[in-house]
């Protein structure tokens, strides 16, 4: 053996001898991680495919890429072939360098191409809203840890997440991936949730490694609008709040994170310390990455940019612009270049080796800065033991993944994490929650069968029930016309004026419990009035907030931010400051016990 593939020997001797062996393009080519989808057989794609932009072949053996993010699987068996059969494809490499494969949220509901996707088969679990309603750290904990196990079983060893970004403005798109609002909460919940995938704080063959997001704080978006689109580049800081969404990522280096990803955002008008941070998208802002991460956090693992900070993104007749902002005017190159001055190691969802490679050999960029970031991103695959053994068991991972136990700890998360908001008397009775066995129902938005397995007997109208439910959304504003802006809810959080309407309508005939899911905080207050019973979720199955209304798993939810009373506080709302204090209609920690 040679020695960087002796696993008797100390990960940083490895680390050493196999540098000093690799070609420059071997080099380069660990510094892009980029967008991979796995064939429906469980065979290397060897085409372009709906996202991804280049045969699996060519980005592995000739541009050396072996850092990818998968997309779509299947099943547990076939993302484990998958898995494999990619591993072989590197083994074909110089030096058989092993793939991380790398993956955004698949545990919860929403699937959004740029940011999360649906549990399929793996254990379906609430958002992080929703494990920031249960305020539990060891069910965060319990989660990550079950996350870890279903992901190595299919041969995935990085997650792009958590989100430690703090939920403090309410029209922005991304707060169903956050903790929350409060910062400490989304500290011990941020921890926790290295300490389940990684299984302390030091990587090991079992282990997943985390990409904690995004620093310094994505949260306070410029009118709510988000950075992955030109008209939400900014970041503001009206309320001179800069500290509280800074203050979750300290506690996630000192628990061990191996890798950061600073958001697309740029800051306008932000003083730090009394200097001026200067106005370009984080991931090429020095004084962020250099300055206040590698130098005021002491943090020397890796810094993973947000995905296509330079180049353009074209899918078939849409175009996402690359995220340059404030640096619009610099080509792909000087893009590339002002990335690693400000010191990251790794070009999200890029595969354009030969930009950085021209790079090198111009003079613009050195090799001892390529050996810089080369050196850290192999020593998180020796440490997850990659090297040793990338491969991994078909027939387990079908076991392991979406099992009975962990389908159970998934929905008894969802069930815990409703938030009762509202509980009002029916007809000089008690409460209308919990629902008793054999109330006639109307249902609108829940399925049949999920009043019947709670006992609960479905009618057709509400002059029929003796509660209608209903389940609704969060409001937004459709669009689409950049690509991915159609999976992004943006804009007004003010329900349309028929639906509550008709409601009231509603209401008049029976007494009316409404669900909200909040992937973002609604204006609730014209719904108030109407209900006897209102409550939120956050990633809950129909059966599960059944089960909650009905009392069979108790709902313990508490509100992880506040809700604020109308559209016109929060337009007037700062975008980074926590709460709305007498704005709020319910505020952060509000939810009622059933008795």
């Amino acid at each position: 053996m040679d020695p960087y593939e002796d696993p008797r020997l100390p990960v940083e001797e490895r680390v050493e001898d196999l540098l000093g062996r690799l070609s420059l393009e071997e080099k380069v080519g660990l510094m892009f991680h980029t967008v991979i989808e796995a064939g429906a057989d469980g065979d290397v794609l060897e085409q372009p495919g709906r996202i991804s932009k280049s045969p699996t072949s060519e980005v592995v053996l000739r541009k050396h890429l072996s850092h990818f993010n998968v997309h779509a699987l299947e099943d547990a068996r076939q993302a484990a072939r998958w898995s494999n059969a990619l591993q072989r494809l590197a083994e074909r490499t110089p030096h058989g360098i092993p793939v991380t494969v790398s993956t955004d949220p698949r545990h919860a509901f929403i699937e959004n191409a740029g940011a999360s996707f649906a549990a399929g088969s793996f254990s379906q679990w609430p958002e992080p809203l929703g494990l920031a309603a249960l305020r539990d750290a060891d069910a965060v904990r319990r989660f990550a840890d079950i996350a870890r196990r279903e992901y190595t079983a299919v041969g995935i060893r990085e997650a792009l997440h958590p989100t430690l970004d703090l939920a403090t403005e309410p029209r922005w798109a991304r707060q169903c991936g956050t903790f929350g609002q409060d910062p400490q909460l989304a500290g011990d919940l941020g921890v926790a949730y290295l300490e389940g995938f990684q299984q302390g704080a030091e990587l090991g063959p079992e282990a997943v490694a985390c990409v904690v997001k995004h620093f310094p704080g994505g949260g306070p978006q410029k009118d709510g609008e988000d950075a992955h689109f030109p008209y939400g580049r900014e970041q503001v800081y009206e309320g001179g709040r800069f500290a509280d969404h800074l203050e979750p990522f300290p506690r996630a280096v000192d628990a061990g994170a191996a890798a950061v990803m600073p958001y697309y955002g740029m800051p306008v008008g932000l003083e730090v310390d009394g200097e001026p941070v200067e106005e370009v998208g984080f991931g090429y802002n020095r004084q962020v990455v250099t300055g206040m991460l590698r130098e005021g956090l002491g943090f020397d693992g890796v810094v993973l940019t947000d995905w296509e900070l330079v180049n353009d993104n074209h899918v078939g007749d849409q175009v996402l612009p690359a995220r340059a902002w404030g640096v619009e005017h610099l080509d792909p190159a000087g893009r590339m270049e002002l990335i690693l001055h400000a010191g990251a190691d790794q070009f999200g969802g890029e595969e354009c080796v030969e930009l950085l490679l021209d790079l090198v050999r111009a003079g613009r960029v050195t090799q001892e800065r390529i050996d810089d970031s080369a050196r850290r991103l192999l020593r998180v695959k020796f440490r997850l033991g990659l090297f040793d053994d990338p491969f991994v068991h078909e027939d387990a991972a079908a076991l392991v993944v979406g099992n009975d136990e962990f389908r159970r700890a998934g929905f008894e998360a969802q069930a815990r994490s409703v938030t009762v908001l509202r509980n009002e008397p029916v007809g000089g009775a008690g409460p209308v929650l919990p629902l008793r066995p054999g109330t006639r129902v109307h249902a609108e938005g829940v399925a049949p069968e999920a009043l019947v397995v709670a006992g609960l007997v479905p009618v057709a109208t509400p002059a029929e029930a003796e509660v209608t439910l209903v389940r609704l959304g969060a409001p937004f504003e459709p669009r689409d016309d950049l690509f991915l802006e159609a999976w992004f809810h943006q804009g007004s959080l003010d329900f349309p004026p028929g639906l509550v309407s008709r409601l009231e309508r509603v209401a008049d005939a029976c007494p009316l419990v409404v669900d909200v899911s909040l992937d973002r905080p609604a204006v609730l207050t014209p719904l108030v009035p109407l209900c006897a019973g209102l409550t939120a979720t956050y990633g809950s199955s129909d059966a599960a907030l059944v089960a909650a209304l009905t009392g069979q798993v108790p709902p313990e939810g508490r509100l992880p931010f506040d809700v604020p009373v109308s559209m016109e506080a929060v337009r007037r709302h700062p975008e980074d400051v926590p709460g709305f204090g007498e704005d709020a209609l319910f505020r952060f920690g509000d939810g009622l016990t059933l008795a």
